[in-house]
Order: structure tokens, then C-alpha cells, then sequence
């Protein structure tokens, strides 16, 4: 019933009904389910005697004296005097002459507005009103009002019109879902209540408590489903006969040769996955590190047990430059064990990848590293028991999903990324969390700063002084082309204008994610090799790679980019023994902005830089919605650590009693729905 179209339901038109289609709201379920953005507390009257200018106004009174006229310029003005038990007020709207037939004279209306002091008299100036009717309930004042998301000719008012029937009637038809224990245990609102109030509330404490539910209610599904899968995941793969034994000889061997101590995380986290891969059922596990924290040495040591055991290994990274990095560091680490490790991508010739394919699938390659090629048609294992996805928010879900499928192997998701705890255990729960934060010793902090335009050339100075001192450094710019909508540098515009006019003594280099493979090879050899003084880029070289010896980065267009990705470019300096500096360039800032670059500033740990931009910008313009499976959260926030947990809790007891919900029907059809539409989106 819920599901009927609301063509069928509401009496409106055929436009009306194609905007409440765009935004997301097709059938009765839908309309209910759109919830209020904010709210007006409308619910005090004001008397006409203390009506003020800088508030919401809202009197009760009667309408007289209502007329139209017109300006000398044109303008339709209808005018009134509207009084209550302490005096009369002055009531002006424009360009609504059919008012004079809509509103009654002399019966008890309510408006409300701004006052206007215009010639030494007070005025209400275009109220919104509402005719009272007897036994009707007021929707539009005299009482907490709801806001809507609005779309242009659909606004709040009309919405609380078309809404407050359809509560009325079919809210009868939400069966409540939720187990009893949980709502006893939180001392939660019950499902029908919850809606109605969020809708039209009754009371501040109500809706308190509406808003609650619904959002317990949004963190629990969440983590209910995550946690499913996590059990789904363990019981599907037996008999399990990927128990991998830590070889502790050759490891110790191997973290000897490295050359460098080991962080007191690293080890820990080196031990944590040394604990999975011995339990009789695959790993899901994911590591978060900072940058420059240490990863993917971590990951060759696993990748490494998990060979000497007779197992293949697997790593996908989302970009080539990213996997390249990867195959130089775990060629370079494991060197001295025999190991046969193949690199594989969009670049590697037709009989280079049949080749290697054939290799893998007869199970002669131990180690294969690349990137979305691993995923695709005709690719094979012969045993593999670890796969490796890096950035793992960079690929779909159901990428993600294809290199599991490969015979149930352990599965290690690694980011540099940072994510704030709450948002990691909520969106990331069906996997063991792994936590990298603490830096190798030697690792450069690295000087953040905010450079206002007039300072911009003595900026372009001083780093031509640090190049002539043998330095290197990045500028990253925005866009490839020109744009005009945007008004960002653009990375071919910036590399000409800097190479004629800034630094005309200076090797300049380009990079941008347009150029060839082997084109993008050549311009990072290069740059290694400081044949390159300044490479100037797009945000390709966001992650991957690895210059010590350039020491300082230049960000155009800041403002444009979210704090972790800031973060991330500032990563690929501090690399070597040399100062490092980021030198952050914006354009006009907004009050976000500004808070954005100021904690750049402030902060140089990853993690806590996520934190602040999960709370100014949303989880789904950090980490990317769709991409990622993270939903839109209508009530819920992933700040609220408190009722994240409770949530978490709940949901934890009722998958170790009953994981496949068989006494949880509409629990179990709840979820259901959920992954309906998420497979949908």
C-alpha cells in the first residue's frame, strides 16, 4: 500500500508530481519518508503591541480593510489592517492581488513575518498566513513548522499541505521493525510516532526524541548489514583450507634486511595480520596509516608469509603510477627470497599480459601487482590467498568484490586516507580495523602556509632560491583546460605562463592524467632523477609517489580540494633528510574555506585533519557516496560517536544471536530493502 504512486493519491498536477520526482520522491513511502531539513518554532504568538523588527513575527487576529492598488512604477500592493486584543499592525504584500478574494475579513487569522519600519510607521511585510478553521489543525504557524529540502515550484508550504493528510491516514501502515529489547533498553519512540512527529511534532521534547529514533535507527540498519556481512564472509568459506602459519624465521630475516627499524605500529599491526591469516577463516582487515606511515612495507611482510606458506598474492591499486610504486617497493624489500613478482595494467602489452595471465593461472607468479587489470575478463589464480586493495575508497563496491571472489582468499584493504573512527566502524564494520599512526623516525615535519596573493611572487622567489640549492619541488593545479565557469588555474595555462615568465631558467615539467602511460613514466624518471626542477601537475600525483628530494609543495586553487586530499599532496614531501614546506594559493574563501586552510595549517596528522572535514563537509564529499556504498544519511550524523555505538552494540548482539535474522523477520526485510535500493543506486 505504502508503495502506491502518488499520482494515484495526491490531487495535483502532472508538473507538481515530475519535480517531486527529482527529488527522489515517487510513491507514498517516499513522501513520508522525506524528511524536514529544519525547523521554525512558530508556536509562540506574539501580540501586535510587541511585534519587533528583527525576529518572525508571528500574531493572531482578524483581517479588515483590504484593498489592491498600483504603484506609479507598476507594482500590485494589497493592503489590510490587522488587529488583535493590544492594537493594529499595517499588512503589505506584493504582487498578490488575488489574496483580496482568498483571505476572509474579520475571522481569526494567523500570520507570520518580518516587520518593516518604512516613513515612521511599522509594517508586517509579505506574511505567510493561515486561515484558521475550526477542528483543523494549524500546519503553517502557531506551531513548530517543518522546512523542506525545496526545489524551484515546490516549496515548504505546499509540501506541509499534500504531507499532513497523508500522515493523518497512512501512517497507520509503518509496522514498527525494530526489536522490543532495544527499544526498552534505549528508551526509544516507536516507528509510527517517530515519523509523525518529525513531520509535524507536537512538542521541542518530541521531536527530540523523533529525531533520535530515526537516527538510531539509521546507524543500527547500517551497521547491522556491515556486521552481517562480516559473518557471511567468515561462514561461506568453509571448510577453510587457507590457514596460513606465520613463517617467523624468514621474517625476522626479512625485517632485518630492510635497513631500517620497524615503528612500534607497524609491528603491532604486522602482528595483528599474522593473528587472521591463522584463523580458519579468511581475513578482512583494514589497515589506515598516514602518509609516509609505513603501509606497504607492512604488506609486503604479509605478502611474503603468505608465499613461504604456498599461496599467490594479489594488490590493486587505482592508478598505474600508485601500482608502480608498489612493484619498486616490494621488488626492492623482497629481492633476496626467489620470489617471481609480475607487474600487470593498462600499459602492459596483449603478449606481456598473456603471458603473465598464464603464469599466474599455473600458479608460477607469486606476487601479482597492478590495477583494475586485475579485475578483468580472462584473468585467473592457481591459488591465491591475499588480496591487497590500496585506497580501497577509490574502487566501486563491486570491484571490491570481483578480486575476493577469487576462491575466498584473505582479503587486506589499505588506505592513506585517514578516517575518523566513528565513520570507519560504521561504513567499514565488516572488516577489522588496523591502525598505523605513528610516523618512522627521520620523517620531516613539514611547514604549512597560506600565502595571500601579494606575497605570491616573493613565494615563486624563495623556491627558485631553494632550487638553485639543489631542492625540487611540486605545483599542483586544479584542472588540465582553462576554465571560465570555475575560475581555477589550469595545469597547461600554469605550466606555459610559469615557464616563460616565472621561472624561465628552470626545467619545468607537466603532468596530468591525459598524457600516455609511457609519457607519465618518463616525466617521473625524470623528475627522480632531478632532471626536473618543478613538476607541475593535477592531482594525479596525489598518492604513489616518492621524490626525497623534493621539499616543497605549491597547491593553486586550495580551496578547491577537501582536507585529506590536501593532506595527501602535502604527503609527497618531508620524504627526505631536507625541511619541507606546503605553500597553500586561494582564491576568494568562504567561511569554510577559511576554516579548512586554517587547519592545514594547524594540523599535520591525517586523522585528525578527517575529522574536521567529515564535520564541515559531509562523508559524501570526502570520501565519495556512491563510490564508497557510504549512504545519505537523512537523521543520523557520523560525528555522533555516542549513538553510533549504542547502535554498534545492539547490532552486535543480535547477529551473535541470530545472525541470519531468522527471528528478526521484519529486521530481516528491513535490510533487505536497504540492499535493494543500494543496488539500485
Amino acid at each position: 500500500m505504502l508503495n502506491k504512486s502518488l499520482a494515484n493519491i495526491l490531487r495535483t498536477t502532472k508538473k507538481h508530481l515530475s519535480l517531486l520526482e527529482t527529488l527522489g520522491v515517487k510513491n507514498v513511502k517516499d513522501f513520508l519518508m522525506y524528511f524536514p531539513r529544519s525547523y521554525t518554532d512558530a508556536s509562540e504568538f506574539t501580540q501586535i503591541i510587541d511585534v519587533r523588527t528583527d525576529q518572525i513575527n508571528v500574531i493572531k487576529g482578524k483581517l479588515s480593510n483590504l484593498f489592491n492598488m498600483r504603484t506609479k512604477t507598476g507594482v500590485k500592493i494589497t493592503r489590510g489592517l490587522f488587529t488583535d486584543e493590544s492594537g493594529s499592525i499595517q499588512v503589505v504584500w506584493f504582487n498578490q492581488p488575488h489574496l483580496i478574494k482568498m483571505l476572509p475579513r474579520n475571522k481569526d487569522i494567523i500570520l507570520s513575518g518580518k516587520a518593516k519600519l518604512s516613513m515612521g510607521k511599522i509594517s508586517l511585510q509579505s506574511p505567510g498566513y493561515e486561515i484558521i478553521k475550526q477542528y483543523e489543525e494549524q500546519i503553517h504557524t502557531g506551531r513548530i513548522v517543518p522546512v523542506y529540502h525545496e526545489t524551484e515550484g515546490l516549496n515548504s508550504k505546499w509540501m506541509r499541505e499534500k504531507l499532513k493528510p497523508l500522515v493523518d491516514e497512512w501512517i497507520v501502515l509503518f509496522d514498527e521493525y525494530m526489536p522490543e529489547e532495544i527499544l526498552k533498553e534505549h528508551n526509544l519512540l516507536d516507528y509510527k510516532t517517530a515519523i509523525k512527529n518529525i513531520h509535524f511534532p507536537e512538542s521541542d521534547e518530541i521531536l527530540d526524541k523523533a529525531q533520535e529514533r530515526l537516527a538510531f535507527d539509521e546507524l543500527f540498519l547500517l551497521q547491522l548489514k556491515v556486521l552481517q556481512k562480516k559473518w557471511l564472509w567468515r561462514s561461506a568459506a568453509e571448510p577453510f583450507s587457507k590457514k596460513i602459519e606465520t613463517k617467523s624465521e624468514i621474517l625476522k630475516d626479512c625485517i632485518k634486511s630492510i635497513g631500517f627499524e620497524l615503528t612500534n605500529a607497524q609491528k603491532k599491526v604486522i602482528k595483528e595480520i599474522l593473528e587472521d591469516l591463522k584463523q580458519p577463516f579468511p581475513m578482512s582487515r583494514l589497515i589506515q596509516g598516514d602518509v609516509g606511515s609505513g603501509k606497504t612495507i607492512v604488506a609486503a611482510i604479509a605478502a611474503l608469509n603468505v608465499v613461504k606458506n604456498g599461496f599467490q598474492v594479489a594488490i590493486m591499486a587505482p592508478t598505474e603510477i600508485l601500482a608502480k610504486q608498489h612493484y619498486q617497493t616490494f621488488i626492492k624489500v623482497l629481492n633476496r627470497f626467489g620470489l617471481n613478482i609480475q607487474f600487470i595494467a593498462g600499459s602492459t602489452t596483449k603478449s606481456q599480459k598473456d603471458d603473465i595471465v598464464m603464469q599466474m593461472k599455473t600458479g608460477t607468479v607469486d606476487i601479482i601487482i597492478g590495477t583494475h587489470s586485475l579485475i578483468q575478463e580472462g584473468i585467473g589464480f592457481k591459488n591465491l590467498g591475499l588480496a591487497i586493495i590500496d585506497e580501497q575508497h577509490r574502487f566501486g563496491v563491486k570491484q571490491r568484490e570481483i578480486l575476493k571472489s577469487y576462491g575466498s582468499p584473505h582479503l587486506l584493504n589499505m588506505t592513506a586516507t585517514p578516517i575518523p573512527r566513528t565513520l570507519a566502524i560504521t561504513i567499514y564494520g565488516d572488516q577489522d580495523l588496523s591502525i598505523i599512526d605513528e610516523m618512522p623516525k627521520g620523517r620531516q615535519e613539514i611547514l604549512t602556509k597560506v600565502v595571500p596573493e601579494t606575497k605570491r611572487i616573493e613565494a615563486y622567489r624563495w623556491v627558485e632560491d631553494q632550487v638553485n640549492k639543489g631542492r625540487q619541488a611540486f605545483i599542483i593545479c586544479p584542472l588540465i583546460d582553462e576554465s571560465d565557469v570555475l575560475q581555477v588555474k589550469s595545469v597547461l595555462n600554469e605550466f606555459a605562463f610559469l615557464s616563460e615568465h616565472i621561472f624561465p631558467k628552470l626545467k619545468l615539467g607537466l603532468l596530468h592524467g591525459k598524457l600516455k602511460q609511457e609519457e607519465k613514466d618518463k616525466i617521473m624518471s625524470d623528475f627522480k632523477e632531478n632532471k626536473i626542477n618543478l613538476l607541475v601537475s593535477t592531482s594525479v600525483i596525489e598518492v604513489g609517489i616518492d621524490v626525497p628530494n623534493a621539499t616543497i609543495m605549491l597547491i593553486e586553487g586550495s580551496e578547491r580540494f577537501g582536507l585529506s586530499q590536501l593532506h595527501q599532496f602535502r604527503g609527497r614531501v618531508g620524504r627526505g633528510e631536507h625541511k619541507s614546506y606546503c605553500f597553500l594559493f586561494t582564491g576568494t574563501l568562504s567561511e569554510e574555506g577559511n576554516k579548512r586552510m586554517k587547519a592545514m595549517e594547524t594540523y599535520s596528522s591525517g586523522f585528525k585533519l578527517s575529522e574536521i572535514d567529515l564535520e564541515l563537509r559531509g562523508p559524501g564529499e570526502v570520501y565519495g557516496v556512491r563510490q564508497s556504498g557510504i549512504p545519505d544519511l537523512k537523521m543520523a550524523s557520523l560525528t555522533d560517536s555516542k549513538t553510533i555505538e549504542k547502535a554498534r552494540v545492539s547490532a552486535q548482539k543480535i547477529i551473535e544471536k541470530d545472525p541470519l535474522l531468522k527471528t528478526y523477520e521484519k529486521l530481516a526485510e528491513k535490510i533487505a530493502e536497504l540492499q535493494e535500493i543500494h543496488v539500485q543506486d
